[in-house]
Order: C-alpha cells, then sequence, then structure tokens
C-alpha cells in the first residue's frame, strides 16, 4: 500500500502561481512512477504530468507543457507540481497517483491515488 497526502491548494488570481506537494508513505516511493491529474466539477479525471522513477524523465500534458513543471524528491518521499500562469480554466481538485509499472497518461494505470487538493483560480 501507498498513501499519498496532497497539499498546496488554494484561491489564486490568475496569472498567479501555486506550488502543490504529495507526500507518500508506505511502500518504497522510489519504486513508483508519479503522476498528476485533474478534475474540474462535471468534467472526467484529466492527465496534467508525470515523472519516472529517478526524475530523469517528465512527460505533460500538451496544454500544461509551457506553465507547468513536475518534480520529484525520492529523499523526501515527495512528488511536486509547480504551476505558473494560472488561468480561470484551470480551476480543478488535482490529485497525484502512484503507478508501479512506469507511468502513463491514463487514470486507470495508477495504482494508489490521494484525496486531491482544491485548486481555484479567480479571474
Amino acid at each position: 500500500q501507498v498513501q499519498l497526502v496532497e497539499s498546496g491548494g488554494g484561491l489564486v488570481q490568475a496569472g498567479g502561481s501555486l506550488r502543490l506537494s504529495c507526500a507518500a508513505s508506505g511502500r518504497t516511493f522510489s519504486n513508483y512512477a508519479m503522476g498528476w491529474f485533474r478534475q474540474a466539477p462535471g468534467k472526467e479525471r484529466e492527465f496534467v504530468a508525470v515523472i519516472s522513477l529517478s526524475g530523469s524523465s517528465t512527460y505533460y500534458a500538451p496544454s500544461m507543457k509551457d506553465r507547468f513543471t513536475i518534480s520529484r524528491d525520492n529523499a523526501k518521499n515527495t512528488v511536486y507540481l509547480q504551476m505558473n500562469g494560472l488561468k480561470p480554466e484551470d480551476t480543478a481538485v488535482y490529485y497525484c497517483a502512484a503507478d508501479r509499472e512506469g507511468g502513463s497518461s491514463y487514470v486507470d494505470g495508477y495504482d494508489y491515488w490521494g484525496q486531491g487538493t482544491q485548486v481555484t483560480v479567480s479571474s
């Protein structure tokens, strides 16, 4: 089992920045690729970014590639999502997830999920 706890969400004005954190406990953190997803009201959960086990490889949803940065610190068992240039359409609950198979952009590919953290961007 891997337990994931997100933090860092909140209310921010358009153009602002937030840094989300996801702290992991349980199994060895460095054995899992880590992803960030988000879900807006009335919409399906969508992929944001994924990072490899070592952190050497990352992949982003095209619409977020230039504004968001995923990173991880395996010594701290934590994955981060730096979000810059936030827009009202970025408003959603943001989730981190762990994948023992190497990571992907598919919701169904992940084994463990956090409870989510709310990000609200005002115009």
